[in-house]
């Protein structure tokens, strides 16, 4: 049975893009079967003489009747295009249209499709090469890049050809103040798209790279963590409430092991494994990387481990630690902070930042120690941490060289202290 298609032609007028207060734009709008695709008419009018619902120019004097005119034209122009696209036994879409009146009859990529290709491709290589969660982003990303094409445009599509710099640097300008994105995230979401149209490049549907000369650079986070101290107070601390105690639990655990949130809500009894030291390993796949974690148990996650073996949420998922929502934990994390009175963000995520710093680099494991463990695929990514570690020793040594300083100053007192 062939589908019956629908086709609708607009005339309107784009009032957020004006030449100057009496000339607007007048765009046409193709749709075929809801989807929509416009054309720049390049034909300029007042506002005020323009006829919204009959998408025409109003009275009947020669200039006017000469737009009407020529509007009439494009329609038809529409309906002629449409009927050549069914005799060549074509599929007829907006944006096909759109190309036969435009004159390009060669089948031309859009932004959207060619997402879809990449999106396509790379669920194929999930698990494999990809983790559900970058596989993920990467379909959220295909969402903004629709809602900001309706957004800006008023379509549902834009061909390859159409993206330039000025489509790039007016897309980070709607993540910032549409969306509210901060700067990573912006760049992070740009980034997904300029893998897109690289592939877009690479695949000769795209000629020139709209991306060639603008940067997409992360800004460096400040990497919080637990100090010795703090990290001591937060074990030592007395818990009543078996849930607070609970979620302290598996946070420790996080610090002892380097895990994200997602790694040890996964990890099985399987995982624990008689590594080649003859002592209890944790051997695992990071879930957004894919890449190997293997961290050995050192005694006080170990601790962790036989405290909740029998625990019933352990023994019917077959995991090690009973685990709760992300939200929850993090929830009762601020809680915990409070009563251990540790002014800072207690996060999951600053766990596995405390086994970076503190647990680790700190006590002297080399930085490539630290990466294998935390399962980074560049080490450069570890030495954000080292660098956290760098200001604690010049911390240290600058107390160091006051306390020298102070000796060298006061001979008797140190003769005496000694």
């Amino acid at each position: 049975m062939i589908q019956r298609q629908t086709l609708a032609i607009l005339f309107y007028l784009r009032k957020d893009q004006p030449r100057s207060p009496t000339e607007v734009p007048i765009y046409m709008r193709i749709t075929v079967n809801g989807k929509r695709s416009l054309l720049a008419l390049h034909r300029y009018i007042d506002p005020k003489k323009w006829n919204c619902s009959g998408g025409l120019a109003k009275g009947t004097k020669e200039a006017k009747r000469d737009l009407n005119e020529f509007l009439d034209l494009q329609r038809s122009k529409v309906y002629r295009a449409q009927r050549d696209l069914l005799e060549d036994g074509k599929q007829v879409t907006a944006l096909a249209l759109r190309n036969r009146v435009q004159g390009n009859t060669e089948e031309q990529k859009t932004l959207v499709e060619a997402f879809e290709y990449h999106n396509r491709l790379m669920k194929e290589k999930v698990p494999a090469e990809y983790s559900p969660t970058t596989m993920k982003r990467f379909d959220t990303t295909l969402d903004h890049v629709k809602a900001y094409i309706r957004y800006k445009y008023r379509t549902d599509d834009l061909l390859l050809t159409q993206l330039n710099h000025k489509f790039i640097t007016e897309f980070e300008h709607y993540f910032r103040t549409v969306r509210k994105c901060n700067h990573n995230t912006t760049i992070k979401y740009l980034k997904n798209v300029k893998k897109v149209v690289y592939l877009a490049v690479k695949n000769d549907w795209l000629r020139k790279d709209p991306f060639d000369k603008f940067s997409v650079k992360i800004k460096p986070v400040k990497r919080d963590f637990l100090s010795e101290e703090e990290l001591k107070g937060l074990e030592d601390l007395n818990l009543d409430v078996p849930r607070l105690d609970q979620v302290r639990d598996i946070f420790i655990f996080s610090c002892y092991t380097g895990y994200a949130y997602v790694d040890v809500a996964k990890l099985t009894k399987e995982n624990i494994v008689r590594g080649i030291d003859g002592e209890n390993w944790i051997y695992s796949d990071r879930e957004k990387t894919s890449t190997k974690s293997n961290v050995p148990l050192l005694p006080k996650a170990q601790e962790i481990i036989e405290k909740y073996k029998d625990h019933p949420e352990c023994l019917e998922r077959n995991t090690i630690l009973p685990v709760i929502s992300n939200q929850k934990t993090n929830a009762f994390l601020k809680e915990i902070a409070l009563l251990a009175g540790i002014r800072k963000n207690l996060t999951f995520h600053l766990a596995r930042h405390t086994f970076a710093t503190t647990v680790t680099l700190t006590q002297g494991v080399p930085i490539e120690t630290v990466a294998e463990m935390l399962g980074h695929k560049d080490i450069r990514t570890t030495q954000i941490y080292a660098k956290v570690v760098e200001k604690k020793v010049s911390g240290d040594m600058q107390k160091l060289r006051s306390k020298m300083k102070i000796s060298v100053e006061n001979p008797t007192k140190r003769i005496k202290n000694g």
